[in-house]
């Protein structure tokens, strides 16, 4: 592998171990660096218009300038609405809608308002559902920060009445995303859990994505109820680490983490492969359906890459939402597996991301060779999709996923 300077401003051992284990050099964001592993907020100021910086040839970098066209909350959403309404005006198969006018090839987001803007469209929804549950965040934020339960538009009213700003769309600033809440999740032991998902795309233009195996489940430390008394407990509602290692039932040694094989291996042994085999083919369809969603608005700089961490549940029939897309995915490990999978996992990212030379190259085709890929598969290259489609059999398009 060949001497990079790379810079970063990400403080995390499973980072700099991997840079550090390669011989690279540590040089400051001024110099002339070959590899940034940057903070969002880096991001933005080094892509804004006023900072001026023009990246060379033999630089990348692990954010795409619009990165959080998909890791907002109420960017996701509308965009996923979009992508949803273009297809069904053109009328692509995919945008086909059922009897009851629900999406049904592209149904993997819950029912999901903003507010304020959308405050009067909740209402009429909340009042056709009246014995519902929604799920309230700020679009903004992330680990489990400001998300509360609601099952009555009183509490909502209250929320308003105790926010700083009155509840009027000319004078709130921060956006809300208000979404029904999945109520009859998959438990395991009586307990909720959500799967924290790797992906890795190296393109927008032409979208070139990842799966990284390795994925995970994450439980709740208390069993699962959606007794009005147990709305605002968040050791039973919600997965995040970040919330549930501040309970007294957390368990440091396995840090309520469970494999992805685990999960495939339980769900085969207790619903069958088959159904098994559906969900995890619907979980790529949602993760590729999600990016094809965000790609027209994407600023798809051949310097970037982006690791994005996809957070989904499954309900009790087996059916995967998508609830949110984080931009920085925790790289702290809670316990030794962690860290030996996050390990794996930048350095898995370097090997995909760098051509076989190991130096950056803007001019590259992102073609990485098999090997490079280790514990990453092909989800999707629509460049290598399309000379297949064109009959000129590329080595590397014959393990494109065949979609339904």
């Amino acid at each position: 592998m060949a001497r990079l300077a790379y810079c970063t401003d990400v403080d995390r051992s499973v980072v700099l171990s991997n840079l550090e284990r390669r011989g690279w050099v540590p040089v400051g964001p001024e110099e002339d660096w070959n590899f940034y592993w940057a903070s969002t907020n880096t991001t933005r100021s080094l892509f804004s218009v006023d900072s001026g910086y023009r990246m060379g040839d033999h630089q990348i970098m692990n954010h795409f300038p619009t990165h959080y066209e998909i890791t907002r909350k109420d960017l996701m959403v509308k965009n996923v609405k979009r992508y949803r309404k273009d297809l069904e005006r053109d009328g692509n198969v995919l945008g086909e809608r059922n009897e009851q006018g629900r999406y049904v090839h592209l149904d993997f987001i819950p029912v999901t308002f903003m507010l304020p803007a959308d405050y009067n469209l909740f209402v009429e929804e909340f009042r056709k559902n009246p014995n519902s549950t929604w799920i309230l965040k700020p679009a903004g934020k992330s680990q489990g920060i400001g998300i509360f339960l609601v099952n009555k538009l009183s509490q909502i009213k209250k929320w308003s009445r105790d926010s700083k700003t009155p509840f009027n769309p000319a004078l709130v600033k921060d956006t809300y995303v208000i979404s029904r809440y999945i109520d009859n999740p998959l438990l395991i032991g009586g307990k909720k859990f959500d799967l924290r998902i790797y992906v890795l795309v190296t393109s927008f233009r032409p979208l070139k994505v990842y799966l990284f195996k390795m994925g995970f489940c994450r439980f709740c430390t208390i069993k699962y109820d959606l007794n009005t008394q147990e709305l605002d407990n968040m050791f039973v509602h919600l997965t995040n680490v970040s919330v549930q290692k501040r309970g007294g039932e957390y368990n440091n040694i396995h840090g309520g983490k469970w494999s992805m094989e685990n999960l495939r291996l339980f769900l085969e042994g207790t619903r069958g492969r088959q159904v098994t085999d559906k969900l995890f083919n619907d979980i790529t369809w949602l993760l590729v359906h999600s990016l094809k969603a965000i790609t027209p608005v994407m600023v798809s700089d051949r310097h970037c890459f982006e690791c994005y961490g996809y957070d989904i549940i499954i309900d009790q029939n087996l059916k995967p939402w998508l609830i949110e897309v984080n931009a920085s995915p925790s790289l702290s490990s809670t316990t030794a597996n962690d860290r030996i999978m996050k390990q794996k996992l930048i350095d898995n990212i370097i090997k995909v991301v760098l051509p076989p030379d190991g130096i950056p190259d803007v001019h590259w085709n992102k073609v990485p060779p098999a090997e490079h890929l280790t514990d990453f598969e092909l989800l999707l290259d629509e460049e290598l999709a399309s000379h297949l489609e064109a009959g000129s059999g590329r080595g590397q398009a014959s393990n494109l996923p065949r979609w339904r």
